[in-house]
């Protein structure tokens, strides 16, 4: 199946990396039921912002649309079964043609990567810099789209409580619960949604919408059209591998096996959100100095490029940043965590929403088969209709690219295209706009 992005797609896509800057005015304070306007912006100042930005493909005559943010509070359930309160951030398309407000708007539940300091949350950011960042920019850019997504636990109003990192629990209640309560701030506010909902997510994001996509089918929920991107869902499992015996896969054996760690802040704040969540002690799996400098490093102050550098790269001996016997035990015989990690794999069941797994295959971070042994263990056990979108090979068949291999995080922005594009044609498919 051949993938393009659609032109809006293109012309939103520069502001994913160049944002708006803080210089914007504040919107004006506008009087809503169960949340505030945290950006408020019309389609002339977006089309002033596209063409001083010199996008490619816009004129004074180019199809721009305004859009509103809304941040919105609300409570979720934690991993220890606790009520927390946080927040969301809604966006929703302004000045739109009259079909759409006849037709009403479909929602895309989309959930953000992994991020540390507690600025870079969709709420915060927004209302710091007065526009959404990245996905909201996109969906909404096609004017039939509001975008939904959680701060998650840990960060915006629950910004107290550690977050919890690759959880599938939490990230599916904070992500589900959003949902509902985006759901009645429309209703309330005169928001026309028309019931169609599509879920997905980048990296952690990934994750948290396949984690999202169990609980609401578990719930009865419809879903038009799943597409999670890029996501770690095997933590631990037994495979075939090539000589057809059971082999151990996953991220967790993947990273713990290898001498070294590519990006320790990813692997620590595992830990110490494992740990935290199931009631042991960090320093049983994390070696000091670096146990004793975690919870300030993750309490939401510092980002990936000041966390990384009060790590090591080293995985266990001495110097390394995991204890050598718990990880020992971890890969010969098992232990609490080998559990933990069995428990909250999100490839194990058979989503009957049709689902896209959207990967580059050269991602660099979370391999593409994560995507491919998920696909194949969900087919198996009587999936609908799971499919693995490798990124590359679909720009190239559409004309946009040479197949040249991209890494995690260039490979974002072309995967929500393309998910943007999936979810375009689903609508006009059933809807008719």
């Amino acid at each position: 199946m051949r993938y393009q992005m659609s032109k809006a797609v293109l012309l939103a896509s520069t502001l994913w990396f160049v944002g708006c800057g803080s210089d914007l005015d504040a919107p004006s304070t506008e009087s809503v039921n169960g949340g505030e306007v945290v950006v408020d912006m019309d389609s002339a100042t977006m089309r002033e912002i596209l063409l001083s930005k010199h996008t490619p493909g816009v004129t004074a005559d180019s199809p721009v649309y305004g859009y509103k943010a809304y941040k919105i509070p609300y409570e979720t359930t934690d991993e220890e079964g606790n009520t927390v309160k946080v927040s969301g951030l809604m966006v929703v398309p302004t000045e739109v043609p009259d079909a759409v407000k006849a037709l009403g708007f479909s929602v895309v539940s989309d959930s953000h990567g992994t991020i540390f300091a507690n600025y870079e949350a969709p709420t915060v950011a927004a209302s710091m810099t007065n526009l959404p960042d990245g996905a909201p920019v996109i969906f909404s850019s096609l004017g039939a789209f509001v975008t939904l997504q959680a701060d998650y636990i840990g960060y915006g109003d629950s910004i107290g409580h550690y977050h919890p990192f690759i959880l599938k629990n939490s990230l599916a209640n904070a992500t589900v619960d959003f949902i509902k309560a985006a759901e009645a701030f429309a209703a309330v506010n005169d928001i026309p949604l028309n019931g169609q909902l599509f879920v997905t997510g980048y990296s952690e994001g990934g994750y948290a919408a396949m984690a999202a996509m169990q609980k609401l089918e578990a719930e009865g929920k419809p879903v038009s059209m799943a597409a999670p991107m890029a996501g770690p869902y095997i933590l631990e499992d037994m495979m075939p591998g090539a000589d057809g015996n059971l082999t151990r896969v996953g991220m967790a054996p993947a990273v713990l096996s290898s001498e070294s760690i590519g990006v320790p802040s990813f692997m620590a704040l595992v830990g110490y959100a494992y740990a935290n969540a199931y009631d042991h002690n960090v320093t049983e799996m994390i070696n000091e100095p670096y146990a004793s400098k975690l919870p300030t490093l993750f309490d939401g102050s510092k980002t990936r490029a000041e966390i990384d550098p009060e790590l090591t790269h080293q995985t266990t001996g001495d110097g390394g940043l995991f204890n050598a016997d718990f990880v020992g035990e971890y890969l010969l015989a098992g232990n609490w965590f080998t559990e933990a990690m069995k428990e909250n794999n999100v490839h194990k069941w058979a989503p009957q929403t049709p689902m896209k797994l959207i990967h580059c295959a050269g991602d660099d971070v979370i391999p593409i088969d994560f995507s491919y042994g998920a696909e194949g263990m969900m087919n198996y056990l009587g999936a609908a209709s799971v499919e693995v979108v490798p990124v590359e090979a679909s720009l190239q068949a559409a004309g946009k690219g040479d197949g040249t291999p991209m890494g995690h995080a260039e490979c974002a922005l072309p995967a929500y295209g393309i998910a943007a594009h999936i979810f375009a044609d689903v609508r006009k498919a059933t809807i008719g706009y």
